[in-house]
Parts: structure tokens; C-alpha cells; sequence
């Protein structure tokens, strides 16, 4: 049974991701620390203590966005996980799903890049979250049955996998925010980022085969 939500609570997840989209907006080239909760509600076009309904704050806001920005990828990146096996084949295609992703996100990712060492603590806190969250479910599809990673990964240490899934999260979030900075109208830049990312991933996993051979 399908539910539907009433016009009062739907008004209220619309004006609540009006509140994200006008955070994104202001946040394209300042960081959102130097962002006013009335100036987010403004560009919302919402009174300042309407805002308030939402989120008490606008570091709450930001920890909004952020589980928005990222939960979304790491949706998208267990799909491709679910139903391939083939860890070359899985490291191609996730590079492609998060260039995908950036495109349809631009906002989002520009967002995370820029506010993942800015300076409000508990955004900072949230990406770090999100990112451990990736690295967990990364290795936990991994480390799955039929895998071919399994066989390998499975003779590690459990820190040794944590520090291989954080290298990968790592090249990932890294390779997002080079997609990003890519000028508009400039495919071929892209590209070049994108198969270098591939190439770099490629080889992480090809060291990660060899990392109990003996010296």
C-alpha cells in the first residue's frame, strides 16, 4: 500500500529542499560558514524563523546535504557492486557511475569538496561519516561470496582491508572533485581525468593481489 502525503506535509519537503538547493547556490563559491541562516532563507524565499521548522541551525542544514550528496552515491555505487563480481570489472564501472553522478550533481560534489575540510566541525564530522560509511560497505560487498577480491582479501588483517577500502573511497572523493573543477564545454578534460582515475584504481587493485607476496 502506497502512502501519500498530505499537501501540509508535503509543502514541508518542499520548502525544506528549497532551504538545500538555496544552501547549495550560495555555497558555489563561499564556504557555508560564511552562509546566514537569513540570507539561506532568503534565497529560499521563506522568513527567517520559517527556517527554523527545518533545521535549528545552518551547520544542521549542512549535515542535510551532505547525507543527501553522498548517501546518494553510495546507493548508486552498491548497485554496481550487486551484481558483478569481477573486481576490474566493478573498479570501470564505479568510476564511470561516479562521473555520472557528478554530472547530475554538480552542486552537490562542489559542495562536499569544498566543505569537507572547511570549518564547520560537524559537516566536517558528517563527510567523514558518509566516506566511512563507502569504505564499509565497500568492503563488506568485497569480502562477499563470489567476489573475486574475496579470495585475497579474505588471508588480510581487518585493518589491512580498512586501509585498502579508504585508499579506494579516497581516489574516489578525490577524482569527484577533479570532475568538478572541469571547465563547461570541455569533454575531452574530463575524459583524460576520468580514464586516469580508472588506471589509478586498476592499479591499487593490482597491488592489493600481490600485498602478502613475500619481499
Amino acid at each position: 500500500m502506497t502512502h501519500t502525503l498530505g499537501p501540509r506535509a508535503a509543502q514541508k519537503l518542499q520548502t525544506r529542499q528549497s532551504l538545500l538547493e538555496a544552501a547549495l547556490r550560495l555555497t558555489e563559491e563561499h564556504s557555508l560558514g560564511s552562509v546566514s541562516l537569513r540570507e539561506v532563507s532568503r534565497a529560499a524565499g521563506i522568513v527567517p524563523a520559517g527556517f527554523y521548522r527545518h533545521f535549528p541551525d545552518v551547520e544542521s542544514l549542512g549535515v542535510a546535504l551532505v547525507e543527501q550528496s553522498l548517501g546518494g552515491l553510495r546507493t548508486a555505487l552498491r548497485a554496481v557492486r550487486s551484481d558483478r563480481t569481477d573486481s576490474e570489472e566493478i573498479a570501470r564501472r564505479s568510476v564511470q557511475v561516479l562521473a555520472r553522478e557528478v554530472r547530475a550533481r554538480r552542486a552537490h560534489f562542489r559542495f562536499i569538496a569544498r566543505e569537507r575540510y572547511g570549518g564547520m566541525s560537524r559537516v566536517r564530522e558528517a563527510i567523514r561519516d558518509q566516506l566511512r560509511l563507502l569504505g564499509d560497505e565497500l568492503a563488506t560487498d568485497l569480502l562477499s561470496d563470489g567476489a573475486t577480491a574475496a579470495t585475497v582479501l579474505r588471508r588480510w588483517d581487518d585493518a589491512d582491508v580498512r586501509v585498502l577500502t579508504s585508499m579506494i573511497v579516497d581516489h574516489m572523493i578525490s577524482t569527484a572533485a577533479a570532475i568538478v573543477d572541469v571547465p563547461a564545454g570541455r569533454p575531452a578534460v574530463e575524459r583524460r581525468i576520468i580514464n586516469a582515475a580508472s588506471k589509478q584504481l586498476r592499479l591499487i587493485i593490482v597491488g592489493a593481489r600481490h600485498w602478502l607476496d613475500p619481499t
